[in-house]
């Protein structure tokens, strides 16, 4: 039979999927390397480039494709057997039906890149297409992004705007870049309404309101400020020689409306929650010095300041009487972010600093810092916010600049909204930090001198290398002492801090579970649990099972933690700290005779042969399983590989229920067991032969087999060190054994369900700050090095407040880590609203002034770990009001719905006498009427 050639939709031959795949490599590496603003990239729905690269990559399942982006797998992915049909991107557009003849294609509001589509250069769209035909085409602009405007990006989502024509009432929506000129939206708009430019001023008339005439024709869109879905008012003049100033332009009063207006018509805006740009990764100059980024981020403040007088006003442009009620759009779980930055927004302190000309304190040297960046996004951001009757925000310029700095907030997974404030506490420092050069200064003991006069020293210190807006509003001091538990040697230090990390359980105890094991083959293993102080020490847990198990005098305990059925590591050390040990542990307590100087001390690993490959059906490597065992061996002068087998088979024998132990004729011990197999060497029928293969690991780590020649002597080191013995199991062995002793050992505590009294009964804030305050020992990786012993200690450590911030920062620890999962307390925190009052845990008795704070925003984390949401409330100081941030929804709250189980990070503010805050247009608060209904903003 004749081989058949199949053909494309152009007649040419088909590639097979490996020479298409090559090729579409070569073409994508080649425009990533090339690329440049004004290039054109392709949105293909997700689902059939999937589809693709199944197809190509049959004979690869395990290689990646370098010409792609990372994929996922998703559920309905089509079978990879078969040749993708035509590219098909109905999923990712709108009926066009829906939409008037001169828009095109739209497509839906809420896709992400990778997940719903991936963007492909022009030159990858035009060979798949002529493969396989298709589309529609969905093409977009690269365009310039960043503050720096060096960075490329996608504009995935281009400015829609709504074009008004007044008095004649006609409308149109138009998509333009916002990248593309005033000059140019003057064009298209003469163009669309069939105007004379000569008669037509064209206003941002944001929110239905004048605010700037837009004369500037070779000013961009973006700094313009002109925002996605806004409006924009096209005035035809009645007079021209009444009206016209300087050719074209109107002459505008300061409350931003002109002198002659004409009759308007009130058309509602849209609502589209639109993304600006898409995430091209490619960066232009990315090989830049650090000089070079430090000039260009110095060139930006001209631009910004530029921004801020476009409309004539100082700071930033206010549209509208009121600011403070604007959201943020959910960018793909971004939830987090949007509750910490809406909190560090409304504190008046930062919103009063970012509105004015910050930029002068901008560190741009700081090798600390994020050469200023940091700080001008989020400033920006700000500004954004406080501008009033603004739809959402997408922060998605605020995002990108995050994951630049901080690749741990890059992508969409959700992350610990405290974890975020952390950073971004400390990056807004570094870089608005009015230090330029910061000196060495080594800190002096206290040697006595008054407390008062220590904690001075050390802030002076602290500040003379720290200077910033930051520290100004959010940090603080306190005292730290440590004691160690050994000499008992005292050391004072006064430590500056940003926020609070206050535990949730107030218990003094905690349940702690072991697994008893003996050596004597008397007992088989059991579960003990008990109580131990919550802060003590391994001498505390040790004393409290020698109890438990009823410890005799001739023996004592050996503790070890066990992973992966062998020993991980040894809890030997009496001042060991307890928080060491996690509740997703599993911790072995083997009872054995007290050592000598004639014993041996045995670590018995066990292992086996799992049933797979193999001419026998086994494999060839051993694992380890069960539970690992300690036994000591007491000798004379030397020690036979026979008198360690029977000692292995004497602590083995409660594994398989045997009442006594029976020698044979060869001298192997056998268990007294019934069982229907045959007489096994030498052992009496009812009986099953215990004889192990041993191997003992020597000083070398070289294996030893202790089954042969057993009556040969085995040289015993004269140190103390323990001998690895691994006891190789046979299959009929281990079916005979009980099966109970190859599960895993209990955890030290095991989460469960919590019970409804714990989910309702309230825990004090007071108490959470007092559990933080008491003494407790620092964790192994936290040792203090102690001047006294010479050497490093986990001393004790115990805190006092010293210095109070003007603005608190509280972290509720609802999240206990383990390194298995992570999980949540539910716990309600009642938590004062206002007056909290922190004179008494102050440490410094000088300060006669009452230490009173009044809480103005939290965050909230509502549902489990996977699923959760994050939520802020927020007090409006102008208001007096509370109000829920939800995203981009915004509504009115009661102050008695601001506390319940799900808050996480507590915002205090000093309290002060008379609070007037100034609103965003430099005016006092103007009362508004309550909103009955939610909002959106």
């Amino acid at each position: 039979m004749a081989e058949v050639s199949m053909c494309n939709s152009n007649g040419a031959a088909e590639l097979s999927p490996e020479e298409e795949r090559v090729l579409i490599r070569d073409i994508a590496l080649a425009a990533g390397a090339n690329s440049k603003e004004g290039d054109e990239f392709f949105l293909i729905t997700q689902r059939w480039w999937q589809h693709w690269i199944e197809y190509v990559n049959l004979d690869q399942q395990n290689s990646t494709n370098e010409g792609s982006s990372v994929l996922n797998n998703h559920s309905d992915s089509v079978s990879s057997s078969k040749r993708p049909a035509g590219i098909d991107n109905s999923d990712l557009i709108y009926d066009s039906a829906s939409h008037d003849d001169n828009i095109s294609v739209e497509i839906h509001d809420s896709l992400l890149e990778g997940r719903d589509y991936v963007l492909l250069p022009q030159d990858v769209w035009n060979q798949l297409h002529s493969w396989y035909g298709g589309g529609p085409p969905l093409a977009r602009k690269v365009i310039s992004s960043g503050l720096s405007q060096t960075e490329l990006a996608v504009e995935v989502y281009p400015l829609r705007l709504q074009l008004l024509v007044m008095p004649k009432g006609d409308r149109s929506t138009i998509r333009i870049s916002k990248k593309e000129t005033i000059g140019e939206l003057h064009r298209r708009s003469f163009e669309i309404f069939n105007l004379n430019a000569e008669q037509v001023c064209i206003w941002d008339y944001y929110g239905h309101q004048k605010h700037a005439l837009m004369n500037d024709m070779d000013k961009t869109l973006d700094d313009a400020n002109i925002q996605m879905d806004q409006d924009i008012l096209v005035e035809v003049l009645s007079n021209v020689n009444g009206t016209a100033l300087s050719g074209h332009m109107c002459s505008v009063n300061n409350n931003g409306s002109a002198k002659k207006e004409a009759t308007s018509i009130l058309l509602e805006p849209s609502k589209s929650t639109l993304s600006i740009a898409g995430g091209f990764p490619a960066s232009k100059g990315a090989s830049r010095s650090c000089s070079s980024e430090i000039s260009q981020a110095r060139n930006m403040t001209l631009t910004y300041r530029e921004l801020d007088n476009a409309y004539g006003i100082s700071c930033v442009s206010t549209r509208g009487s009121y600011g403070g009620l604007t959201g943020l759009q959910n960018l793909g779980n971004t939830c987090f972010m949007n509750s910490a930055i809406q909190c560090l927004v409304h504190t008046p302190e930062f919103a009063k600093y970012f509105r004015e000309d910050y930029h002068r304190e901008i560190n741009w040297q700081n090798p600390f810092g994020m050469v200023g960046e940091l700080a001008l996004a989020f400033g920006d951001l700000l500004r954004k916010l406080w501008a009033p009757g603004r739809a959402p925000i997408a922060p998605r310029p605020f995002k990108a600049k995050l994951a630049r700095f901080a690749p741990q907030f890059s992508g969409y997974s959700q992350h610990d909204s405290q974890e975020l404030l952390a950073f971004l506490l400390d990056g807004l420092h570094e870089d608005l930090n009015r230090v330029k050069q910061k000196p060495y200064i080594k800190s002096r003991d206290a040697d006595g001198r008054p407390d008062e006069e220590v904690a001075d020293e050390y802030w002076a210190n602290h500040i003379a290398r720290n200077n910033s807006i930051i520290v100004d509003v959010c940090q603080g001091q306190y005292k730290s002492t440590l004691v160690c538990p050994i000499c008992n040697k005292v050391s004072v230090t006064f430590d500056p801090f940003m926020y609070l990390s206050l535990p949730l359980q107030s218990a003094t105890t905690r349940s702690m579970t072991l697994t008893i094991l003996t050596s004597d083959s008397t007992t088989s293993p059991f579960p003990c649990t008990v109580s131990v102080p919550k802060h003590g020490w391994c001498r505390d847990l040790i004393q409290a099972v020698s109890i438990a198990c009823s410890l005799k005098t001739h023996e004592e305990l050996k503790l070890a933690e066990v992973r992966n059925h062998q020993f991980h590591r040894f809890l030997d050390d009496p001042c060991l700290p307890l928080s060491s040990i996690k509740d997703d542990d599993r911790i072995a307590a083997y009872k054995i005779s007290k050592s000598s100087k004639n014993s041996l001390l045995l670590r018995l690993i066990h292992r086996c042969r799992p049933q797979e490959t193999g001419s026998n059906g086994l494999s060839s490597q051993w694992n380890a399983f069960g539970v690992p065992l300690i036994a000591s061996i007491p000798y004379e002068d030397s020690i036979t590989r026979g008198d360690i087998q029977r000692e292995v088979q004497k602590i083995l024998l409660p594994w398989f229920g045997g009442d006594n132990l029976i020698q044979d004729t060869d001298g192997d011990i056998c268990a007294d067991y019934v069982t229907d197999s045959p007489k096994t060497n030498g052992c009496p029928s009812k009986t099953l032969s215990l004889k192990f293969s041993l191997q003992m690991a020597d000083k070398s780590n070289e294996l030893i087999d202790l089954s042969a020649k057993e009556g040969k002597s085995i040289r015993v080191a004269t140190s103390s060190a323990p001998a690895v013995v691994y006891v190789d199991w046979s299959r009929d062995l281990i079916e005979k054994c009980s099966a109970k002793y190859f599960e895993n050992l209990p955890e030290v505590f095991r989460y469960g369900p919590v019970s409804k009294k714990a989910r309702t009964e309230p825990l004090s804030l007071y108490t959470c700050l007092e559990a933080f305050l008491r003494e407790e020992p620092l964790v192994p990786e936290d040792m203090w090095y102690c001047p006294q012993c010479k050497e490093r200690r986990q001393a004790s450590k115990k805190l006092d407040l010293w210095r109070l911030p003007e603005v608190l920062v509280i972290h509720l620890k609802r999240f206990s880590y383990s390194r298995s999962m992570k999980h949540k307390l539910e716990t309600f925190v009642n938590f004062p609203i206002r007056d909290f009052d922190l004179t008494n845990y102050v440490g410094n008795k000088n300060s006669t002034q009452r230490q009173l704070y009044e809480l103005y925003a939290l965050t909230n984390h509502y549902g489990g770990m996977g699923s959760g949401h994050y939520t802020a409330h927020i007090k409006l100081l102008e208001e007096n009001k509370w109000y829920n941030f939800d995203d981009s929804h915004i509504s009115l709250i009661n102050e008695d719905d601001v506390k319940s189980a799900a808050a996480y990070v507590l915002f205090y503010r000093r309290a002060r006498s008379n609070d007037n805050v100034l609103t965003s247009n430099g005016a006092l608060p103007i009362p508004i009427e309550p909103k009955s209904e939610p909002f959106q903003t």
